[in-house]
């Protein structure tokens, strides 16, 4: 928290005593702050936080460009993939496909390529670590999934929405899908996506909605390793652990994320809610053993 703490400091262009006074501190105070000798706490956190709101100052942005300062320094062989990867309560031991069932790709080891995704995965917990982590993903069988149909039929069976159709060749056609893979490649379903893909599967709206909010969302890729070997060839080049005042500021920006996914969500389904079918037509027609969805999907 040192570097932060200065760089809010000098954001406001103030002098370590100018800034002690501001949060009603000593000068010695805000330089071992500086220093790393001590942390502030909570409460001199919660002030900081209300300076900083005050005068607007940028911390969510200073916290992504510490990310970004540390995965520049990161030197990875040529066959590596830098990605990043949140943790509610840390990594302890090794890496394994432990999350839960009913994730996007089941369960896994999931990464992404974009850091706020994690970030936002971690705002609420006090003793989550961020990590900073690569892959060889070139050694490992994979499947990579287009922003399209396939990946929201996916994610469908994995969170355990197509249980009426089992036994079908649709349903098992994503059940086998990834099947004898070490790692799966996909869009990421952050806080906006969510919303999309819920209304999705409850059927507020329609499949074309759907694909249309994927290419508009511009979502980043998540990495999931499903197996051993997957997690095998993850490696954990760097741990960051947050403070409170960062967690503060994640916290609003993925509210911020979410209302805006909201509203494009609702832009979309309303332009497009006389085109595509609804996610029960689809199990429907699949059960009735109707017509091939990707061909149809393609047509769009």
């Amino acid at each position: 928290m040192q570097t932060l703490i200065k760089k809010i400091r000098l954001y406001l262009n103030m002098s370590q005593l100018e800034f002690a006074e501001l949060l009603s501190v000593t000068f010695a105070t805000v330089n071992r702050w500086e220093n790393g000798h001590t942390e502030p706490n909570k409460p001199a956190q919660s002030k900081m936080y209300n300076l900083c709101k005050e005068k607007s100052v940028p911390v969510y942005d200073m916290t992504l460009e510490g990310i970004a300062e540390v995965s520049a320094r990161i030197k990875l062989e040529t066959d590596r993939i830098l990605l990043y990867h949140g943790s509610k309560s840390g990594i302890k031991g090794s890496i394994e496909p432990k999350s839960r069932k009913q994730c996007d790709f089941g369960r896994g080891f999931y990464m992404g390529t974009d850091p706020n995704q994690a970030l936002t995965l971690i705002c609420d917990y006090d003793k989550s670590k961020f990590y900073i982590v690569s892959i060889a993903a070139g050694t490992l069988a994979h499947l990579d999934v287009s922003a399209d149909i396939d990946w929201a039929m996916l994610v469908a069976y994995n969170r355990g929405r197509m249980e009426k159709i089992k036994g079908t060749s649709f349903y098992n056609k994503y059940r086998d899908m990834a099947a004898d893979t070490d790692l799966i490649i996909g869009s990421i379903a952050d806080d906006r996506m969510f919303y999309v893909i819920d209304n999705f599967f409850i059927g507020n709206v329609t499949d074309s909605a759907l694909i249309h909010s994927l290419s508009a969302l511009q979502l980043g890729r998540q990495y999931v390793t499903v197996s051993k070997k997957g997690c095998d060839a993850v490696r954990i080049e760097s741990e960051i652990t947050f403070s409170y005042l960062e967690r503060l500021y994640m916290k609003e920006a993925a509210e911020k994320n979410r209302a805006k996914g909201i509203s494009l969500a609702n832009d979309i389904s309303k332009k497009y809610r006389r085109e595509g079918k609804y996610f029960d037509e689809i199990l429907d027609e699949a059960r009735a053993g109707g017509k091939d969805e990707r061909t149809r999907i393609k047509a769009l």
